[in-house]
């Protein structure tokens, strides 16, 4: 299955609002992507007034492997340790809507041909939905970075952007992943020693239990809001399956009835749609935006542990300078060590104050915008359906 996504579909779909810099010198945008198997190959298309690049405008072809490529150099280079790192796509994921296809398509001789035809309708619907999302997030990733003042300058950033050919970025091998794999571990570990070591700055003090908290918070509204989306979900496909049955009855019965069953079976199906965009309105309004602030609170935590291990290394180097001064043996090595643990620690913590208060602001607004638009859209499907469900009381009243 292969589907291309358009501005004007795209522009419908956009709900998480991450950016807070209204700097017109770099627009990024995905315009169009192809899906092809557990492929998608994104249009990246750059608008831009910056002399560092060739062209004003152009569009270069991206994988998501190559997006993942750009996250982990930036996550990897030493001078961006005091930043948030935007959090990187998740891989795109389209197995769910294909194997309730396959499920379909197995159970298709037990159903009518009407409501097999509606509900490879929803699935199909819901496959696009699946393959939108993917588009956003890869794009909001890159406009996370072409609005931050030290990332949107990264040399690599550019080279993705801007080099028109494939960026032959290779998938990681089995050392390679083993290796990842046994890092998370040491950092896990190295998490719980320098945990033990006192916080010298209330506000990251502060900022670290606000945000554990706020991750746990942010992760349990996550889920019900997932199963709340799934509810509405299940009444469409509820909605699918009466409206059949009453349609199916309908050609069984005399003429008077069969008129007032399909007048039924009508009102069914648009209370199907309703609930319908119920679910999909929920979904990218609410649920996605808290699936992201998942991954963006995971990075804030990132950033307190890369200064929090600065800050270890910081009072291990005045150890040794103690030890040193003690022995009267290597002062100056020792010194030198100490000072540089210093100025990186202290960097870091002045970057990062900036980063997180930032991190607030940027939160509040994407909240409040989708919040505000997902209100509007429940009362107006909330109207819709008032209107249906008095339309079905009157035909009962007069039949």
């Amino acid at each position: 299955m292969s589907a291309a996504v358009e501005d004007q579909d795209n522009s419908k779909m956009r709900s998480v609002s991450v950016d807070l810099n209204n700097d017109s010198s770099l627009l990024i945008d995905i315009p169009d992507a192809l899906c092809e198997r557990d492929k998608v190959k994104f249009t990246v298309h750059t608008k831009t007034t910056i002399n560092v690049f060739q062209k004003p405008e152009f569009s270069v072809p991206r994988q998501h492997e190559d997006f993942i490529w750009l996250h982990d150099t930036l996550v990897e280079t030493e001078e961006y340790a005091g930043l948030i790192i935007p959090p990187v796509p998740p891989k795109p994921d389209f197995e769910s809507p294909r194997e309730k296809m396959h499920k379909l398509g197995e159970g298709e001789s037990s159903m009518t041909k009407d409501e097999y035809m509606k509900m490879k309708q929803e699935l199909e619907a819901e496959y696009l939905a699946v393959f939108k999302k993917t588009v956003q997030v890869h794009e909001v990733f890159l406009q996370r970075l072409s609005s931050h003042p030290v990332l949107s300058k990264d040399r690599n950033f550019h080279i993705f952007l801007e080099y028109d050919q494939d960026l032959s970025v290779r998938r990681k091998n089995a050392k390679e992943m083993f290796g990842g794999f046994f890092k998370n571990m040491v950092k896990s570990a190295d998490e719980v020693i320098i945990s033990g070591i006192k916080e010298v700055d209330d506000f990251f003090d502060q900022e670290k239990n606000f945000l554990t908290d706020y991750y746990n918070k942010i992760r349990d509204a996550t889920a019900k809001a997932e199963r709340m989306t799934r509810a509405h979900k299940n009444v469409a496909d509820d909605y699918i399956h009466i409206s059949s049955n009453l349609n199916d009855l309908s050609a069984e019965e005399a003429a008077t009835l069969k008129m007032y069953l399909l007048k039924v079976v009508e009102l069914f199906e648009k209370l199907r749609k309703v609930e319908a965009r119920v679910a999909s309105d929920e979904d990218l309004k609410l649920t996605e935006l808290l699936r992201y602030y998942m991954r963006d609170i995971q990075a804030g935590k990132d950033l307190l542990y890369r200064r929090a291990r600065a800050l270890a290394d910081f009072e291990n180097s005045n150890k040794a300078l103690d030890k040193a001064r003690l022995k009267s043996k290597d002062v100056a090595i020792a010194e030198e060590q100490q000072q540089l643990c210093c100025q990186k620690f202290e960097k870091i913590s002045e970057s990062a104050k900036k980063e997180l208060t930032s991190f607030k602001a940027r939160r509040v607004v994407a909240f409040r915008k989708n919040l505000i638009e997902m209100a509007e859209l429940e009362i107006k499907h909330a109207k819709s359906n008032v209107s249906l469900l008095q339309s079905c009381i009157d035909l009962f009243k007069n039949n």
